[in-house]
């Protein structure tokens, strides 16, 4: 049977997520590099390979196709102990996932981005700068103060929430300049998951 095809962004923390998810949970599959601005990502959008023009995608073995990073960590991850079977634990969960992609990425990301990204630069103002840094610290406080007294963001074991919200923040400092010595609760969860069996950091390629 053919192996589930991933068209993911090297440098991504979206593409992250998926790659990073299917290291620990030990799932074969053939990774296609398409990184910002080369020829790949644009054959990939001119094949249809990325029907919504973005990465990841997930095409899987039976033909079918899976976008948004979120999505395709839903469906990895369910049936195994990264997706708590109670209802409520769930939704905890979801809440998680949803705040990381409407609130954290387009902060956490969006200023990595306009600081890694030549083509990016020319964006970056230093009023925007500011403010992305200013409400990024916001962000990562909210998240500090979730992990008072719990290793995870749900409940006692790591959720695919844990893998959205690391996709960006393990990088927030290095790539966003965020200071991240104002989050050891954040630097602690980070520790906690470079430490999971099977763990990739971003870099690597499978």
């Amino acid at each position: 049977m053919t192996q589930m095809n991933l068209y993911s962004m090297p440098s991504s923390g979206n593409s992250y997520k998926v790659r990073l998810l299917l290291a620990l949970l030990g799932r074969s599959y053939t990774h296609i590099p398409c990184e910002a601005g080369s020829d790949a990502l644009s054959a990939a959008k001119a094949e249809g390979k990325a029907p919504l023009g973005k990465l990841p995608v997930l095409h899987l073995a039976d033909g079918r196709v899976l976008n948004e990073s979120d999505a395709i960590l839903w469906y990895l991850g369910a049936g195994t102990n990264w997706v708590p079977a109670d209802p409520f634990a769930q939704a905890q969960m979801l809440a998680w996932m949803f705040f990381e992609q409407n609130r954290h990425e387009p902060v956490i990301a969006v200023r990595a981005a306009l600081l890694c990204y030549p083509e990016r630069a020319h964006l970056a103002t230093p009023e925007r700068m500011a403010a992305l840094l200013d409400e990024g610290h916001a962000l990562l406080a909210l998240m500090e103060d979730a992990l008072q007294d719990r290793d995870w963001f749900c409940g006692t074991t790591p959720t695919i929430a844990d893998i959205a919200l690391y996709g960006y923040t393990c990088t927030a400092g290095t790539r966003g300049g965020y200071d991240m010595d104002r989050f050891p609760r954040i630097n602690g969860w980070c520790a906690r998951i470079t430490a999971l069996p099977g763990y990739i950091t971003l870099e690597h390629q499978p």
